[in-house]
């Protein structure tokens, strides 16, 4: 019976927030107001729901809860964020690419190895200055699974994973908007480029091996996506009046 109620609870929800439950997917563009509305539902999503096999994936609360937090305050009432969000992890179907075997010594019988990227979240905001931010955040995960002999004749099989984590932020500004090298140059990890047309494109992007924890992610993301935004005057950086 208790289930019953949670369920019915479940399906009232935003269906972004059902889509996170359900199939740990996420796809839309939204409006700040209505984000603001999604992240509260979501921030209250334990407090309704108790039962394992519903909760909100981990990266809902530890990275897309709070950045969706920061972008709202940086794009005006009128502006949009469009946000997709692939949660299941690398392990599905179609993330994984062909297996090799690797050579081995004795004790080790075989060794595979295979490699899985994730490209999980991708966001597009467009912001109260008049450009647009686009993130995107990409796991590399590599496998090798272990099968040895022991003296006594016994198997033992193990997989090891070590994954890599790409950020990449780029920001599109308005035609006109002057770039301008900063004071002091970016972090080491991060790499900036500038691409000069129409409209000039500051992109940074950062490798993170082995990725981060999952509390720490979102620092991560924010430090690269801040990077483009000193390579502008500031005055270019003034959020306008909506």
């Amino acid at each position: 019976m208790f289930w019953r109620k949670t369920r019915a609870a479940i399906e009232r929800f935003h269906p972004v927030h059902q889509g996170l439950v359900w199939q740990r997917t996420a796809s839309a563009t939204l409006p700040p107001a209505e984000w603001n509305a999604l992240v509260g539902s979501l921030a209250r999503h334990a407090d309704t729901v108790k039962r394992r096999k519903w909760r909100l994936p981990d990266r809902t609360v530890t990275v897309l809860v709070p950045l969706l937090r920061v972008l709202c305050e940086d794009v005006a009432p009128d502006g949009a964020i469009g946000v997709t969000a692939d949660l299941r992890g690398p392990r599905v179907p179609g993330k994984a690419g062909p297996s090799r075997k690797l050579p081995v010594r004795r004790p080790v019988r075989s060794i595979t190895e295979w490699f899985a990227i994730d490209p999980w979240l991708a966001v597009r905001a467009e912001l109260r200055d008049g450009s647009v931010l686009d993130l995107t955040v990409t796991d590399r995960v590599r496998y090798r699974r272990v099968h040895k002999v022991n003296p006594r004749g016994k198997h033992k099989t193990k997989t090891k994973t070590k994954t890599v984590q790409r950020i990449t932020a780029r920001r599109t500004l308005q035609p006109g908007q002057d770039v301008r090298r900063p004071d002091t140059p970016p972090p080491p990890w991060i790499t900036v480029r500038v691409k000069s047309a129409k409209r000039t494109v500051v992109g940074a992007t950062m490798k993170l091996g082995p990725a981060p924890a999952e509390v720490d992610q979102v620092q991560w993301i924010l430090a690269v996506a801040t990077e483009p935004f000193r390579w502008t005057p500031p005055a270019a950086t003034v959020r306008r009046t909506a």
